[in-house]
Parts: structure tokens; C-alpha cells; sequence
């Protein structure tokens, strides 16, 4: 891993990580990141790969409620996808997902959300994880910003 300078950077250990508040921050490949945001990215490697793996061997994995935390991630990353594509957003989105346990998750429906994301948190995590198109799963959007949302979405910098 290397600066933007070129210097190698120290590996981020788990020491640092036990040692950081969630909204403390850490050196990562593309600068610094928030803990709690360096955790999820890796988690959402995890689940992607592990679900790559599974697929290989014909044995797909059911999806689980800690898809919650890769569904806000992809969320939350929402104007910086925006941002690295150098368009803008409307307005704010709102996730209305449905959760692996039949509940509901709701990712920003405190603001006055302009374009709204509706579907499965599985099928939305596998969107952003860069594994499923949303022409290939039951995934929409409403709003102005809906066809870039569902494109640009992502879990990783």
C-alpha cells in the first residue's frame, strides 16, 4: 500500500482498529477513512468474495441481516460516487430495502429524500459489490437521480 506521494504506507493492524473509535480515522489505500467506514469496506470484501467462492463451488450463500451494514455503506457512498464521476446529486436518496429477515431497512428517509431505491438489501448489496447489474435483479429507483444511482452505487473507494 503506498501514499499518494509513492512512500509505502504501515498496514493498517487490528491493534489499530481495536485501539480507534468508529469515528476515528485511518491511513487506507485512498487516504483516510473513518474506522467505522474502513470496517464495513472490509467486511463488504468479505461477503463478496466469500460469495464469489460459494458461487464457484455451487453452493451459494442466503443472505444474512449483517448485509445491513454493506447496505448503508452503499448508502452512504452514494455522493462520493457521484463526486469520482463528476456529476451531482438533485437531492438526497433514500434506501427502502428489505431485509434478509422479512423487515424493513431505511437509509436516509429522515431527509427529504428526491430519488428513492426500493428492493431486497441482498439484491442492493450485490449491486454495489459490482456482482449483479439492476437490470439482472428486481432493484429500482425512483427519482431524478435513479438511473445514475443504481449505476454509480458502490462499497468501495
Amino acid at each position: 500500500m503506498f501514499s499518494s506521494a509513492g512512500r509505502a504506507l504501515p498496514p493498517v493492524s487490528g491493534n489499530a482498529l481495536l485501539n480507534s473509535d468508529d469515528r476515528g480515522r485511518l491511513q487506507w489505500v485512498t487516504g483516510w477513512l473513518s474506522t467505522r467506514t474502513l470496517t464495513t469496506t472490509r467486511l463488504s470484501e468479505c461477503w463478496i468474495h466469500t460469495g464469489d467462492v460459494a458461487d464457484a463451488l455451487g453452493r451459494p450463500l442466503p443472505p444474512t441481516d449483517r448485509l445491513w451494514h454493506i447496505a448503508r455503506l452503499a448508502w452512504r457512498t452514494i455522493p462520493y460516487a457521484f463526486a469520482r464521476a463528476d456529476l451531482t446529486l438533485t437531492g438526497p436518496v433514500a434506501f427502502e430495502l428489505t431485509a434478509p429477515n422479512g423487515s424493513r431497512w431505511d437509509f436516509g428517509a429522515d431527509a427529504a429524500a428526491l430519488t428513492v431505491v426500493h428492493g431486497t438489501a441482498a439484491d442492493v448489496c450485490a449491486i454495489a459489490g459490482r456482482r449483479a447489474t439492476p437490470d439482472e435483479v428486481p432493484v429500482h429507483a425512483d427519482g431524478p437521480d435513479a438511473e445514475a444511482v443504481l449505476s454509480l452505487m458502490r462499497t468501495y473507494a
